[in-house]
């Protein structure tokens, strides 16, 4: 139904979105999910002609939107959106809310209208606020309203763009509800979300977003259960870093250590462990000053809140190898202790690079 692709958008110097390639089938409800900054909300936007994209193509039944000829408004139409702040219309009553749209630019009379509004208000739980006004509303109801707004449009499309992100906790259950409703009576949507369980749950598929493009994509299983790509997995176990380039031998290890048992006591990990990290750290460091010169190492601490484990990644530069399995090495005392102090080390290629991790206990 929708096919995206190439799409960038930029603000002067800045890539928002710098290549994004998807397609979404009829009746497909995606979640969008990943850092806040990463072009999830202009995406939605692009994809409806609220933001122009600089880029690429975007397609909807075959029909490129983005060229000379596309009839915008009637795109428009065929797509709704729920925005995070409601956008309702403050002087109109709920009833007036809903039926301004199917009035003045579906050309329904007022009557065919009201039923309408007043058969999706009964959807989203709200019949007895059809006299009320926005601001007689709690937060969770103008936002159902707002979902029900935009299905009086009779979308083929609905995008949500966080739509629980200005509610209080206790209205997000609400909102959710609705919006589950629609995906099981076959509505094709888009939503951008920060409630993984609620994109687990109702996801055909879900897109990772990083780095201005589809990091990640595939269903929820995959990518709440086993994510492949490194962005994803530290994203989905809400993983804390601390990073450091390492260019040269005369680096300050000492510093180092300090910014390790700030880290450590910050996310309330046990200073024995802090110690193991510095120990691995110094080892793995001299390691590198011997086989690279240059030095060309980028150190990572990762923390995972959800199973509470830490983790060291070691992104190098060449030469290709794993530095643990060196045979020139002068003195293999070092490697030792690494093998004895960590666990789960694994060394893989990725591009250039070579990647070592291992897991500090």
């Amino acid at each position: 139904m929708i096919k995206i692709e190439h799409l960038v958008k930029q603000y002067g110097a800045t890539m928002v979105l710098s290549d994004i390639n998807a397609t979404i089938a009829k009746g497909e409800v995606i979640s969008i999910i990943g850092p806040s900054g990463t072009g999830k909300s202009t995406l939605l936007r692009c994809l409806n002609l609220l933001e122009q994209p600089s880029g690429g193509h975007i397609a909807i039944d075959g029909q490129d939107i983005l060229a000379r000829s596309a009839n915008v408004p009637l795109l428009r139409r065929r797509m709704g959106m729920v925005f995070q702040s409601f956008n309702l219309f403050a002087h109109l009553t709920v009833l007036g809310n809903l039926t301004i749209g199917p009035t003045r630019l579906l050309g329904k009379s007022k009557k065919e209208a009201e039923t309408k509004a007043q058969a999706l208000l009964k959807m989203v739980g709200l019949t007895d606020k059809a006299e009320s006004f926005p601001d007689e509303l709690s937060g969770g109801q103008k936002q159902r309203v707002a979902i029900a707004r935009c299905l009086s449009m009779e979308p083929e499309i609905i995008l949500f763009d966080e739509p629980t992100s200005a509610l209080d906790p206790t209205m997000v259950s609400e909102v959710l509800a609705v919006i589950r409703q629609l995906a099981r009576d076959g509505m094709t949507m888009a939503i951008v979300t920060h409630e993984m369980s609620f994109a687990r749950q109702v996801s055909t598929r879900v897109f990772y977003m990083d780095q201005g493009i589809i990091y990640e994509e595939g269903p929820p299983e995959q990518i709440f259960d086993a994510p492949q790509k490194e962005r994803t997995r530290d994203f989905i176990n809400r993983v804390r870093n601390l990073q450091v380039k390492v260019t040269s031998g005369d680096f300050d290890l000492y510093e180092w250590f300090g910014r390790i048992e700030h880290f450590c006591e910050k996310h309330l990990i046990p200073q024995k462990t802090a110690f193991t990290m510095e120990l691995l750290c110094e080892e793995l460091l001299e390691i590198y000053r011997t086989l690279m010169d240059p030095m060309d190492v980028d150190l990572t601490m990762a923390y995972s809140e959800m199973d509470q484990s830490l983790e060291l990644r070691a992104d190098s530069a060449g030469p290709v190898g794993n530095p643990l399995e060196t045979a020139n090495l002068p003195d293999r005392l070092g490697v030792n202790l690494i093998l004895n102090k960590a666990k789960d080390i694994q060394y893989s290629q990725v591009g250039t690079r070579n990647l070592l991790t291992m897991r500090v206990v």
